[in-house]
C-alpha cells in the first residue's frame, strides 16, 4: 500500500511537469514555476520512470498507419481521422502533433530525472537503486529519440548523415532552450550514446510483472534494433546476442489458443521491453485489412495464420495477434526475443554465416507451425538465406510498427526495394521507393514556433 502511494505520488509530479512542458511550449502568459513539480526522493523518481500510461503507452503511430501491412476500403478511410487519411494515403501533412509531443514529453521526463538524480541525498546503500534510475531515464531518452528519428529525419546514410537535418536533441529539460535540428549522424550518436551509457546501470532482466521497466536486456535489444536501421548489421547481430544472452525464450505458439481474439498476455515471456501505441482509428480491426498477399504467405500449418489472423465476414482478415494484450488496435512496439532472433539471423547472413542464419531462422520458426509439421528451412547460399530471413521478418514482426523502418532501410538496395500503391474513392496514390514521403512533415506547430526548417 505505501508504495502504491508512493507511485501515485510520482504520477501526480510527473502529471504537473508534463503539463508545466505543455504549458511552456505553448507559451501561456503565466509560465508555472517548475519548482512545484521537482521530485525529493528516490522513489519518487522510480514512480514517475513506473508511469505506464505517459511513458509505455504512447508511441507514435505514424510509422504502422503508413505501412503496407494491410489497406482501407473507401468505407474505412472516409470513416478514420483526417490525420490519419493523409498518413494513410502519405500525403504532406503537418497537423500531426501528437506523434512529435508524446515522444518529445517523454525526453523532457528523461531530462528532468537525469537532472533531479544529482540533487538528491540518498545513502551509499542506494546507489545501486540510483543508478538504475538513471539507467532508466538514459534507456527512456534513446528509445524514444530512435522513434522520432524514424518518422521525421531522413533514413541513414552513411554518405549523407552528417549534412542530413535531423531532429533537435534535448540536452536539459530548460523549455525555451532553442530548438535546432540536429544531423541525422547527430541523432543516431546521441541514441547510442544514451544506450552505450543505460547499460552497466541497468539490471539484466526486469521482473517478470514489470516488463515496462528498464534493463540492460532492454538497452541491449534497443541498441540492435538502432544499429539494424543504420544499416550497420554486424553491431546489429552483436547486441542482439547479447540481449539473447539474458532472455532466449520463445514461445511455443502449439500452447497458444487459435481461436481467442486475445491470444497473448501482456508481459508474455518474449516481451523484453513493453512499449505500445495507442489506438489509431484506422488500424481498428473494423477497418484495417490485412493485406491479403501477405496472409497468402503464411502456409497452412503456420500457427501464425489463426492466431495472428480471425477472418471477417466479407472474407477479408483482420489483425488480432498482437503482444499487448489488448484488444484494441494498440499495437506493441516493444523489444522482444522473436525480433532479436530475425536480426541475429539477419546480421549471420549478411556477413556470409549461411547455416547460422538458418539455425536462428529455424529455432523460431519450429515455435510456430503444428508440432510435427514444420520442415526446417534450407538454402543453398547466404543470398538466399537472407531472402529467408527477411520475408520471416516481415511475416513474424507484422503490426509493431518495424515495417515502416524496413521499407526505409531496405528500399536501398535494390533487390528488395518495392513501390507502394493504395486506391481510394478510385484514385491511385504512390509512394516510391525513393520518395520523400518516407520522411513526415514535422507538425506546423512546431514549424511555426521554432522556426526550424520543414522536412521536403
Amino acid at each position: 500500500m505505501i508504495e502504491h502511494l508512493k507511485i501515485r505520488k510520482a504520477s501526480l509530479l510527473l502529471s504537473i511537469v508534463l503539463m508545466l512542458v505543455t504549458g511552456c511550449e505553448k507559451y501561456l502568459d503565466v509560465k508555472p514555476d517548475k519548482k512545484i513539480a521537482t521530485p525529493e526522493k528516490l522513489s519518487d523518481l522510480e514512480g514517475m520512470l513506473d508511469y505506464y500510461g505517459q511513458l509505455n503507452a504512447r508511441y507514435p503511430q505514424a510509422a504502422e498507419i503508413s505501412a503496407d501491412n494491410y489497406y482501407l476500403n473507401d468505407a474505412g478511410w472516409a470513416s478514420s481521422s483526417e490525420l490519419h487519411q493523409n498518413y494513410y494515403l502519405w500525403q504532406k501533412y503537418d497537423l500531426n502533433p501528437a506523434d512529435w509531443n508524446f515522444p518529445y514529453e517523454n525526453i523532457y521526463v528523461s531530462n528532468v530525472i537525469l537532472e533531479t538524480l544529482p540533487q538528491i541525498n540518498y545513502p551509499l546503500s542506494e546507489n545501486t537503486r540510483a543508478n538504475q534510475i538513471k539507467g532508466g531515464a538514459l534507456l527512456l531518452r534513446g528509445y524514444f529519440y530512435l522513434a522520432l528519428v524514424q518518422l521525421f529525419a531522413p533514413v541513414y546514410h552513411e554518405a549523407t548523415a552528417g549534412n542530413d537535418l535531423g531532429i533537435p536533441i534535448r540536452h536539459s529539460s530548460e523549455v525555451n532552450e532553442p530548438s535546432v535540428r540536429a544531423t541525422v549522424r547527430e541523432n543516431y550518436n546521441q541514441i547510442i550514446k544514451d544506450l552505450e551509457q543505460a547499460i552497466p546501470l541497468l539490471p539484466a532482466l526486469p521482473h517478470a510483472s514489470y516488463k515496462h521497466r528498464a534493463s540492460r536486456a532492454a538497452a541491449y535489444g534497443t541498441l540492435a534494433r538502432t544499429y539494424l536501421i543504420m544499416q550497420k548489421y554486424s553491431e546489429a547481430g552483436l547486441y542482439a546476442d547479447s540481449c539473447l544472452q539474458l532472455n532466449s525464450t520463445l514461445m511455443d505458439y502449439n500452447t497458444i489458443s487459435t481461436t481467442s481474439t486475445i491470444p497473448f498476455r501482456q508481459f508474455n515471456d518474449e516481451v523484453v521491453y513493453d512499449t505500445k501505441t495507442t489506438a489509431p482509428s484506422a488500424l481498428a480491426q473494423t477497418r484495417a485489412k490485412v493485406d491479403e498477399a501477405l496472409y497468402q504467405s503464411y502456409q497452412l500449418n503456420d500457427l501464425r495464420r489463426t492466431i495472428f489472423f480471425r477472418l471477417n465476414t466479407d472474407g477479408s482478415k483482420a489483425f488480432k495477434g498482437n503482444y499487448t494484450g489488448l484488444g484494441t488496435a494498440a499495437m506493441f512496439t516493444g523489444i522482444a526475443t522473436d525480433e532479436m532472433y530475425l536480426i541475429r539471423a539477419e546480421a549471420y547472413a549478411r556477413a556470409g554465416r549461411k547455416e547460422m542464419a538458418l539455425a536462428d531462422l529455424n529455432s523460431l520458426l519450429v515455435k510456430r507451425f503444428k508440432t510435427g509439421t514444420y520442415n526446417l528451412a534450407t538454402a543453398l547460399d547466404a543470398q538466399e538465406a537472407l531472402d529467408l530471413v527477411l520475408r520471416e521478418r516481415r511475416k513474424e514482426l507484422v503490426f509493431r510498427t518495424l515495417r515502416w523502418s524496413d521499407l526505409r532501410r531496405l528500399n536501398k538496395e535494390p533487390r528488395y526495394r518495392v513501390d507502394l500503391i493504395r486506391t481510394i474513392n478510385g484514385i491511385a496514390y504512390e509512394l516510391k521507393h525513393d520518395s520523400d514521403r518516407y520522411t513526415l512533415q514535422i507538425s506546423a506547430e512546431v514549424i511555426n514556433r521554432t522556426g526550424m526548417p520543414q522536412n521536403p
